[in-house]
């Protein structure tokens, strides 16, 4: 990626609300930084994921709910296999978002700047269009195999730590983005946010209109995809 920048998984984790000691401290906000980082999350799975046993794991969730950090979901229908009562997603909440701060996001600002005021605003662009065109990559090789495309592409969101959704709506889809972890740096450089929307469009053959984005204030990035015999998936009666 241009310019040795990285803005993909770039939260510097420190939380402000409760002030639990020591180690709990730290593995309470490992728990938070990989919900954050890599959407919504079963028990099981950030269990797995940090190596910490089901009792420990769920310990930290509760107290992290019971502060209003994460929340606790249901998970998709889409996403229940097998027999019994499906495991909740925990998700990060608004309130948890903002408890974490972006050090990070800002040293990729300021690179930004010294970039855009030394050497032209042509090379922001550039690097808006390289990260796109990055996103449009990886992207494609992971929706090829799915007929519903806008579903998939909402898995591979959540797995760039976007936390996605996908809501259907009378005239189309609307794909929602819960978290995004370069915000910080798109409130700077609307370019980011512009470059990827038309990199979504490109993804799902149509044209999608972007009604919302952190970036902006707004709580959740809400990207419209109106019907289309591509876009559309079947809907049960």
């Amino acid at each position: 990626m241009a310019l040795c920048v990285e803005l993909r998984h770039n939260t510097v984790v420190k939380m402000t609300g409760a002030n639990p000691a020591g180690d709990d401290a730290r593995t309470r906000d490992l728990v938070a930084r990989s919900i954050l980082e890599n959407g919504p999350s079963t028990a099981a799975v950030l269990g797995e994921r940090l190596g910490l046993t089901a009792a420990g794991i769920r310990r930290h969730l509760d107290l992290l709910v019971a502060d209003g950090v994460v929340e606790a979901r249901d998970p998709r229908s889409s996403s229940i296999r097998g027999r019994g009562r499906p495991s909740k997603v925990f998700v990060m909440s608004d309130q948890g978002r903002e408890q974490f701060e972006h050090s990070y996001d800002d040293l990729a600002v300021a690179a930004l700047k010294f970039m855009s005021a030394q050497s032209g605003a042509h090379l922001v662009d550039g690097f808006a269009q390289s990260r796109a065109d990055d996103i449009e990559r990886q992207a494609q090789k992971f929706i090829s195999k799915s007929s519903g495309k806008v579903e998939a592409l909402a898995d591979f969101l959540t797995d760039q730590g976007y936390a996605a959704s996908v809501h259907d709506k009378p005239m189309g889809q609307e794909l929602c983005q819960h978290h995004c972890p370069i915000a910080h740096v798109a409130s700077e450089f609307p370019q980011l946010c512009e470059a990827e929307t038309e990199a979504l469009s490109k993804l799902l053959g149509t044209h999608v209109q972007r009604l919302a984005t952190i970036a902006h204030g707004d709580g959740v990035c809400t990207t419209f995809i109106p019907k289309t015999h591509t876009t559309t998936r079947k809907v049960r009666a």
